[in-house]
C-alpha cells in the first residue's frame, strides 16, 4: 500500500524549481508581486497548497516557501502543521477559491492534470465542511507527528546537523500542536482512541530514542535536545492521558462508519471514474463465487498429495465440501512460513529472485537508481500498516532513500497471534508481498513516476495520484507475474494468489458494507475467516484498518479491473507488435493516473499507440 501521511484536508503537493533547489538553505523571492486573486497555474497551486502542511513538503521534498504576497521565504522542514481554527479557516477559503478558478486547458496532458487537482480539491472541501475527520479523529495528529520527526530523519536534503535541527525545532512545537489538537478534537469513535494512543507511543520513542541517538555527542545539537525535549515528551504523554481519560469518555460519539451519503461522494473522488459502491459491491460478491470454485480445482489434487487415504468429502454439502478441502491445502501451505526474528531477513532474500525473473521475462523497466531499502515500519505508523508498506522516495529527490516497510512481530503478542499471522504470511504469501509493495509493484511503479517531465507534472502526479492505479497496478502486476511462470506455475503458489484475489475482493465487499451498510464485526470476520480463509489475526487487522480508513480498501478491487481493461485494449491496438514491457513502462511513464485518463493518452482516438 503506498504510503499516504496526510490528513484529508491537505494536498500532498510539490513546488516549481523557481522557488527551492535541493541542500540549499535560502531561495531567492521572485520578482515583483503577484496578485492576491488566483492565478489558475497548476504549479501555483502545487506550491501554494504544499505550504499548508510542511510535514507533507518534507514528504514531498519542497523544502523552501516563498509566500508570493510577502516574498518572506520559510523553512518548511523547521515547521509544524498549523490546525488553529484560523488555520483551517484559510485552507477553506483557499481551496474554495481555487475550485472557483477558470483554466484553460490547451492539451490533453493539461486537462488530465487539472483532474487531479479538481478532484483533490473537492476532496479536501467534503472533508473540511462535512466528514470533518480533523474533529473526530485523533490519529491524524499523532501520524502527523510521527512523519514530522521520520522524514527529516530518513531523507538525505541537507547535512545531517541542518536535518536534525529542524527536527529540534518541530518537537519545540509539540505544546503548541497537542494544545491545537485537543481544542479542534470534539469526540472520537473507541477505535481511534485505541490506536492515537498505540502510535503516540512510537511517537515517544522516536523522541526518546531515535532523535536522542542521532544527535549523538554534538554539543549543540544535545543542549537544545535536553532544552525541548521533556516539555515535548510530557506534552505527548498528556495527549495519551487525554485521549483515554477525557476525549475516550465522552458520550455519543460519532462513528468510525461514513455512511452512505458521505461515503458515495467520497468514493466518486477517490476512485476517480464512474463506478459506484453498489456496482463494486455486486461484481465483488459474484466473482467470489468464481474465484472460490477455481480454488477447489487447484486444491483438489494437492489435497490428495497432501491427505492421502482421507478422501474427498463428496458426502459433504458443497458449500462446506469447498471450505474444508481448501482449508485444508491452505492449512499445509502455511506450514512453510519463518520464524518470528527471521521475517525481515526473509524479504530480503525473496527480493533478489523476484528481481531475476523481471529481468529474464522482461516484465517492466526496472530503476537504475537502486535506492529500495527495506526496513521496519516505523512504531507510529503500525496501527494502518500492521503487515507492510511502501514509502517513496520524494518525488522531487528521486535520488533519495525509497522503503519497503515490513512490520516486525510484536514480542509482547501472545504466540497463538504470532502463529496465525506467520502462517497468513508463510513463505508463498510473502513473495507476494515483496512483489505487492516493492518489485515489480509500488518502487516500480514510483521510480517510473519519479522520472516524470516537467518537475511540476511529476510532483503534481506523484503525490495526487489515482490509488485505484496505484494499489490496482500492484495487484495486476503480482497476476501478470504469476502468469508468465514465477515459481515454474507451483500450484501451491497460484493457490496462494486465488487467495489474495478473494482478500481483494473481500477488501472491496467489507468496506462498502461496514461503511454504509451497517456490516457488524462478525460480519466481517466470518466474510475473511470463512469465505476468504483469512487467519484471525489478518482478519481483525483488516477489521481495524477498514475502521481506520474509509474508500482505500476497494481501490485494489478497482484498480486491478482497470489495469487488465486497459492491457486487453493496448493489446488489441498493438496486435502482433504487441510487447509486455513496453505497455509496462508506457503506462507508468506516464505516473498515477486514473486508469480512463492514461487510456486517454496511450490510445488517443485517433490512431494507434
Amino acid at each position: 500500500m503506498k504510503l499516504l501521511l496526510l490528513a484529508m484536508m491537505l494536498c500532498m503537493v510539490a513546488a516549481a524549481q523557481t522557488n527551492s533547489t535541493h541542500k540549499t538553505r535560502k531561495a531567492q523571492p521572485k520578482s515583483g508581486n503577484r496578485s492576491q486573486a488566483v492565478s489558475c497555474r497548476s504549479d501555483d497551486f502545487m506550491r501554494d497548497s504544499l505550504a499548508l502542511s510542511p510535514v507533507s513538503a518534507s514528504q514531498a521534498g519542497y523544502h523552501l516557501h516563498t509566500d508570493p504576497l510577502t516574498q518572506q521565504t520559510v523553512e518548511l522542514d523547521a515547521q509544524l502543521d498549523d490546525f488553529s481554527p484560523a488555520a483551517i479557516e484559510h485552507q477553506r477559503k483557499f481551496y474554495s477559491a481555487w475550485q472557483e478558478c477558470k483554466r484553460t486547458r490547451v492539451s490533453v496532458q493539461d486537462a488530465v492534470d487539472w483532474q487531479l487537482i479538481d478532484d483533490q480539491i473537492a476532496l479536501n472541501l467534503l472533508d473540511l465542511n462535512q466528514i470533518r475527520s480533523y474533529q473526530h479523529n485523533p490519529t491524524i495528529y499523532v501520524e502527523l507527528v510521527g512523519n514530522a520527526f521520520f522524514l527529516p530523519l530518513t531523507q538525505d536534503y541537507a547535512s545531517k546537523e541542518i536535518r536534525l535541527g529542524h527536527v529540534l525545532a518541530r518537537i519545540e512545537q509539540i505544546p503548541r500542536f497537542v494544545q491545537q489538537a485537543k481544542a479542534m478534537l470534539v469526540d472520537a469513535d473507541p477505535i481511534y482512541v485505541k490506536v492515537a494512543v498505540e502510535e503516540n507511543d512510537g511517537n515517544i520513542d522516536l523522541i526518546q530514542s531515535d532523535i536522542k541517538e542521532q544527535i549523538g555527542d554534538n554539543a549543540e545539537l544535545s543542549a537544545k535536545y535536553r532544552k525541548l525535549a521533556p516539555a515535548a515528551i510530557a506534552a505527548l504523554k498528556d495527549f495519551s492521558q487525554w485521549l483515554q481519560q477525557d476525549l475516550g469518555k465522552r458520550p455519543n460519539p460519532r462513528s468510525w462508519r461514513l455512511g452512505k451519503e458521505l461515503y458515495d461522494a467520497k468514493f466518486k473522488y477517490v476512485m476517480e471514474t464512474g463506478i459506484t459502491p453498489e456496482q463494486v459491491l455486486a461484481s465483488a460478491e459474484n466473482e467470489m463465487k468464481n474465484v472460490r470454485a477455481q480454488m477447489l480445482e487447484i486444491a483438489l489434487p494437492l489435497h490428495a498429495q497432501m491427505y492421502p487415504g482421507s478422501g474427498d468429502y463428496a458426502d459433504l454439502p458443497a458449500r462446506e465440501r469447498e471450505n474444508k478441502i481448501i482449508s485444508e491445502v491452505l492449512a499445509k501451505i502455511a506450514d512453510d512460513h519463518v520464524q518470528p526474528d527471521q521475517l525481515i531477513d526473509h524479504v530480503k532474500q525473496d527480493l533478489d529472485g523476484i528481481i531475476r525473473f523481471i529481468r529474464e521475462k522482461k516484465i517492466v523497466g526496472l530503476s537504475d537508481r537502486e535506492n529500495l531499502k527495506v526496513i521496519p515500519t516505523p512504531v507510529f505508523m503500525r496501527g494502518v500498516y500492521s503487515v507492510a508498506g511502501f514509502h517513496q522516495a520524494p518525488p522531487l529527490e528521486p535520488e533519495a532513500e525509497a522503503e519497503y516497510w515490513v512490520t516486525p512481530i510484536d514480542p509482547r503478542a501472545p504466540q497463538e497471534k504470532v502463529e496465525s499471522k506467520l502462517r497468513e504470511y508463510n513463505n508463498w504469501v510473502l513473495k507476494w508481498l515483496s512483489i505487492h509493495e516493492a518489485l515489480p509493484g509500488h518502487y516500480i511503479q514510483f521510480e517510473h513516476a519519479n522520472s516524470v517531465e516537467p518537475k511540476e507534472r511529476r510532483l503534481l502526479r506523484s503525490v495526487l495520484g489515482n490509488g485505484a492505479y496505484i494499489e490496482g497496478w500492484a495487484e495486476y502486476v503480482a497476476q501478470v507475474m504469476m502468469e508468465e511462470g514465477f515459481l515454474n506455475h507451483d500450484p501451491r503458489f497460484v493457490l496462494s494468489m486465488k487467495k489474495i484475489r478473494l482478500r481483494v475482493l473481500a477488501n472491496a465487499i467489507l468496506d462498502v458494507r461496514m461503511h454504509t451498510m451497517n456490516m457488524t464485526d462478525d460480519e466481517a470476520l466470518d466474510l475473511m475467516m470463512n469465505s476468504a480463509f483469512q487467519t484471525r489475526a489478518e482478519a481483525e487487522g483488516k477489521l481495524q484498518r477498514a475502521k481506520l480508513t474509509s474508500t482505500q480498501l476497494p481501490t485494489y478491487y478497482v484498480g486491478i479491473n482497470e489495469w487488465w481493461d486497459l492491457h486487453h485494449k493496448y493489446e488489441a491496438a498493438k496486435g502482433k507488435d504487441f510487447n509486455l514491457m513496453e505497455f509496462h513502462n508506457a503506462a507508468l511513464d506516464q505516473g498515477p493516473l486514473p486508469v480512463p485518463l492514461l487510456e486517454k493518452i496511450l490510445l488517443p482516438p485517433s490512431g494507434k499507440p
